[in-house]
This record gives structure tokens, sequence and C-alpha cells, in this order.
């Protein structure tokens, strides 16, 4: 058992100290490879959180972050960023056991938060606003201030990386934030308040809080002291929080859910596909927002590819995280459950499945790799977000057919395109209703290029520079210089 849990309970990050729960209160947090209780974390509730309020809002009056010098805001991230790394072997042990993934893919999670806090670190000192020529008799120019305090709430899939890939330019830009950490892997993320707290971020103007997100994640949103929201999750909870960000008028950033098609033609490199498809299906359980969740394939090369597909999922190897295997449990029962009755439902409107189609006989939430092909593209299985190791195959005869079946959700976070026809990359990219498209390799792209949905996968973008302009708001002064 780490350190970190020497007493077995993970605490809440409070404006610099750590903190129990409400009356005591404790969140037990499972791991998903065996169905065992792992954990406690501490619950904060309405106390907790009144105390953030009041802590960031004093932040933000002082001008903690946003009177600091930019260059020595920016030297704070990265010492937050070597911090990451000092503690990312013993973090990504804790987020392999509360969140079932992968040890790699954990230790894989805490370098790429680190990387988060090196990129805005580098970026905070070049926040500028520019000069708008009015003629001789004035002076104009904006600024770009923070907006405040930043609520933040951080989902199960990827907490410590998604939690830092908003932190990050919110601290970047000057802005106070309070994070809501998910209640089924939050112990790993109080990890970055360690981070914080070395790295002599001053208290108050980060907190981190473990809570249940109908309770606490709804009186963060509703409460009237923040400035500003930050969701990544599902479109229901999504179109909750806009509702409460409605009443009080806060400006909001909204990452949703995904349906995102790769879209194969016939000339495709078919071993590429297959490295793409093993990343873009199964990585993380096929627990991740821009998972490859429909595959459309030219009907001249369909077969052989589900043949390769199914052969594929059907050779990973599966195990719990620690084992480091290929393929890992989902987060939980009510997960596996909601996976296997859509994949169920999937196979009684005529769905052949390929590979999987069931949960594993073993303990743990584990779900086989599952291939389903001659999916109806109106069907619920390829409208819906599985969140799970399932992807749905579906024959295409013309290149306007495959547009029009990939566009065809209420969705657009990614697409993907896998062909050797570089006017045709171009043109079918330009196409495709989606807000960062791969061309020939699933996940490609980086921090540095911006990320984010359409229609009901959310707005706003996360990552690269465009992210700052989340974290900031122009202000406009008109000096008239005349006698």
């Amino acid at each position: 058992m780490s350190s970190f849990l020497s007493d077995g309970l993970a605490r809440n990050y409070l404006a610099g100290t750590w903190a129990e729960g409400d009356r005591g209160a404790c969140i037990a947090v499972e791991d998903p490879g065996t169905a065992e209780h792992f954990t406690d974390a501490a619950q904060a509730g309405e106390v907790t959180l009144a105390r953030a309020l009041e802590a960031a809002r004093t932040s933000v009056e002082r001008g903690d972050l946003a009177d600091m010098q930019p260059s020595a805001r920016g030297r704070m991230l990265l010492r937050v960023a070597a911090e990451m790394r000092a503690i990312a072997y013993e973090g990504a042990e804790i987020l392999c056991r509360e969140s079932g993934k992968s040890l790699s893919a954990a230790q894989d999670e805490f370098e790429e938060a680190a990387q988060y806090f090196e990129y805005y670190g580098g970026v905070a000192d070049k926040i500028e606003g520019k000069s708008i020529p009015l003629g001789p008799d004035y002076a104009d120019y904006t600024v770009l201030e923070p907006y405040g305090v930043s609520a933040q709430i951080v989902p199960w899939n990827f907490p410590v990386s998604i939690a830092a890939r908003s932190l990050a330019p919110s601290m970047a830009a000057g802005n106070a934030t309070i994070i809501k950490s998910p209640e089924l892997d939050p112990v790993a993320l109080a990890l970055l308040g360690r981070a914080l707290e070395r790295a002599e971020v001053p208290a108050g103007a980060v907190s981190i809080l473990n809570g249940i997100g109908s309770d606490l994640g709804a009186r963060l949103v509703s409460s009237g002291d923040v400035d500003q929201i930050v969701f990544t999750g599902s479109v229901r909870t999504g179109q909750a929080i806009l509702r409460a960000a409605a009443d009080a008028v806060t400006p909001s950033l909204m990452e949703l859910g995904g349906k995102s098609a790769a879209v194969v033609f016939e000339d495709a490199n078919l071993d590429t596909l297959m490295t793409s498809l093993q990343s873009g299906v199964f990585y993380n359980a096929g627990q991740v927002c821009s998972a490859m969740a429909r595959v459309l394939v030219h009907r001249s090369i369909y077969e052989e590819v589900v043949a390769r597909a199914a052969a594929l999922a059907e050779g990973l190897h599966i195990g719990h995280g620690l084992q480091n295997p290929d393929h890992t449990p989902v987060i939980s029962a009510a997960q596996l459950n909601r996976v296997e009755a859509l994949t169920l439902a999937a196979r009684q409107v005529g769905a052949r499945v390929a590979a999987g189609g069931t949960r594993l006989n073993r303990p743990g939430h584990f779900m086989a790799p599952t291939i389903l092909a001659d999916v109806d593209p109106t069907a619920r299985v390829a409208q819906e977000e599985i969140f799970g190791p399932v992807t749905c195959m579906t024959p295409f005869d013309t290149e306007g057919e495959a547009i029009s079946i990939a566009n065809g959700t209420e969705f657009g976070l990614v697409a993907g395109i896998f062909t050797r026809d570089l006017a045709r990359s171009h043109r079918v990219a330009r196409q495709l209703r989606a807000g960062q498209v791969f061309v020939n390799e699933w996940f490609a792209g980086g921090i540095s290029t911006p990320f984010g949905g359409v229609g009901k996968s959310g707005f706003g973008r996360e990552k690269g520079l465009e992210a700052l302009n989340n974290y900031v708001r122009t202000k406009n002064i008109a000096i008239s210089l005349k006698g």
C-alpha cells in the first residue's frame, strides 16, 4: 500500500491543507480488476465546499495568481510538472488499482499530466492583448483577464490527465480553481494536490474535492460563487450542468460524449488500420470519449477487415491492470452491465458478433473485446455512446455514403480516415462533422492540438494554445488623447 494511503484514506486537498470528509463521510473505492474494496476517499459535502469556495474567492481577491509575474506563474507550473513526475510511479499503481487501467497506461497518464503543466507553463508569459488603431487621438488596447474562480468537474476515465488538461491553462491564465474529482476513482487525483503543495502553489488557489456528482457537483455548479464551469463527461450530466449555469449566466466549457467513425477506403493500409483499431477501440477498455466506436469499411475489403479485427480482438491478453495486459476491465459493475446490454440489443436487431459479445467469467468487471459486424447505422448501438471495448462495423459503397453514415449521429467529437489518397483525405476531412479528424492514425495529434466537439459532443476547445481562450476574457480599454 502506498504511503499516501497508509491509513487507508485519501483526503480532500482543501486550499493548501488536507481535510477529511464532512462528518467523517467516506467514499468506498473498488478495484475493478477484482471487484473488491481497494480503499476509501474522504467525502466532501456542503461544509467542505463552502470552505473551498471561500478560499478560492479570497485567493482571487488577493491576486495570488493573477497578480503574480507571468514568468513566475510559468515557473510555478514547471515545478508542478516536475512534482508530477516525482510521484508518477506511486500514483500509477494507485490509478491502476482504482480505475482498472493497465500500469503502463496509468504511467502514461501521469506523464501526460506533467506535459500539460510544462506546455502551459511555457505560455503563461505569452498571454497577450492587442493594440487597436483608432487614429492619433486615441489609444485603444485589449487585456486578457482571468475569469476568477473556475469550477472543474473531472471524469473517471482519465482523471489525472484530464484534470491537468484544464487546471494547467486555468492556472496559467491566473484563475483560482476548484476540481471535483470522480467518485469512482478519486485517489490518484488527490496526488495532484501533493504536487501542487510541493510546488508551493499559493494556498487557496486550487482545491481538489472528493464527492458524489449528484451532490457535490450539483452544489458546485449551482452555487453562484464560480465564474466559469468546465465539464468533461456524459451528455445528460452536461445538460443538467448547463441548466444550472444558465440560471447564474455562468460561462461554460463542455466536452461531452462521442460516437466517432473511422472511414476505411479500399486503398487503406490494413496493418496501419489494425494498429489504430487496437488503440482506438480497446485502449482503457474502450472507455475513451474519442474511441473508434464505428468502423465504416469499403465493401470490397469489408470481410477481410472484419476477420482481421476479430482475430486482433481474440488475441488480446486480458488481465488485471497490474499485469500490464492488452485489455483491462471496465470501471464498475454498472458500466459492465450497460456495455453488455447494448451489445445484446445489437445482436437482437441483426448485428453479427465477430468477436466477444459478452462479459468474461472471471473476477472483476471484464467485457470481452467485441467486434460487431453488419451493424445498421440507425441501430441504437450505432447511435449511443457505449464507453466500452466494442466497435460497430458497417460496409459502404461510395464516398458520399460513407460521409453520410459518419455524420449520421448527434455527436461530432472526432473522426478518422484511412486512405493512401492524399486528395481524398483532405476532401473527406472537410466534410466530416467533427472537431478533430485523424488520417491514417487514430489518436494522432497531442497536447498542442485543439480538441473538442460539435453537436452533442460539446463546445469549446481544450489542449493547445486555443484552450487558453476558455480561461480568459477580453477587456477593451479606449482612451481619448484629445486635449
